[in-house]
């Protein structure tokens, strides 16, 4: 059997399965697979080896148990970097792509501290940290598994610059003496409302870990604790970047908390998806 007989097969069942864009799947799992480039795939020329045969099999049954194909791979990739990842860590999307970019717009004339809170796989961190070796970067999570994958991925991408901490937001901080005034605050926190976590696709629901998607009944559980808690921690002219589910929202509770927008940047679908904020 040649490569693109068995595309065409593992497109046919990933469709069967559900899966929204099965032919790019199909292909990102074959060349995974087999080694093989996509020239080579499409050429029909190909003879994929009974060996080749059985690690497709193998990994289209995983994806037929709605397994993310971001696990299934084993890393993803994030602003031109390889980020690795496994189930326990939530994947990053390309809509935190925006956050980070604006992150690393913000920082370009400070040379001092950011903070990173609920870091996950250290994507924006990382991001960061590439682009600005002088700055100081602490990264927070309080799952285990996460910073396992973040300082992983800091060896990977060659940062040196971080320090992954383990703890609940703010509190691994209040430790610090003396305490570190941040230039920037930036944050992709849980912010599904609970009620809606049954509604997600499968591979969401199913197989991402639920205190990273998990923002409480009105999906701002975690903006509420951020931004009540920021000032304690931003330097004199530092500010807050934030990812967002409910821009309305996290503007009310900034304006409660003597906060003021700076910006509010949208998504290429037009969704209001990042808030910089700082001291009003």
């Amino acid at each position: 059997m040649t490569a693109l007989e068995k595309f065409r097969e593992v497109s046919r069942l990933l469709k069967s399965f559900g899966i929204e864009d099965a032919p790019k799947e199909a292909e990102i799992l074959i060349t995974y697979a087999t080694g093989i480039d996509k020239t080579s795939l499409y050429s029909g020329k190909y003879e994929i080896t009974e060996e080749d045969a059985k690690r497709i099999d193998s990994i289209v049954i995983r994806r037929s148990r709605r397994e993310p194909l971001q696990y299934i791979l084993g890393y993803v990739e994030f602003l031109g970097l390889r980020f690795n990842l496994g189930r326990g860590v939530l994947i990053p999307r390309p809509e935190t792509e925006i956050l980070a970019q604006e992150a690393i717009r913000t920082l370009k004339n400070k040379k001092g501290y950011v903070l990173d809170l609920c870091t996950g796989t250290g994507c924006i961190a990382i991001a960061i940290a590439k682009n600005f070796p002088e700055v100081t970067i602490f990264g927070i999570d309080i799952s285990e598994v996460a910073l396992r994958y973040a300082e992983e991925n800091a060896r990977l991408n060659n940062t040196m610059n971080i320090r992954f901490v383990r703890g609940d937001l703010y509190e691994p901080l209040r430790s610090m003496i003396p305490m570190v005034g941040f230039d920037l605050i930036v944050s992709n926190p849980p912010y599904i409302r609970s009620d809606d976590i049954k509604s997600l696709q499968p591979e969401i629901k199913d197989w991402e870990p639920l205190e990273a998607l998990n923002g409480g009944h009105d999906g701002l559980y975690y903006y509420r604790r951020i931004l009540g808690e920021c000032r304690d921690f931003l330097a004199e002219d530092g500010t807050v970047l934030l990812e967002v589910g409910d821009s309305k929202g996290v503007i009310d509770i900034a304006t409660e908390n003597n906060l003021k927008v700076l910006s509010i940047i949208k998504d290429l679908s037009g969704i209001e998806r990042v808030v910089h904020l700082c001291p009003a």
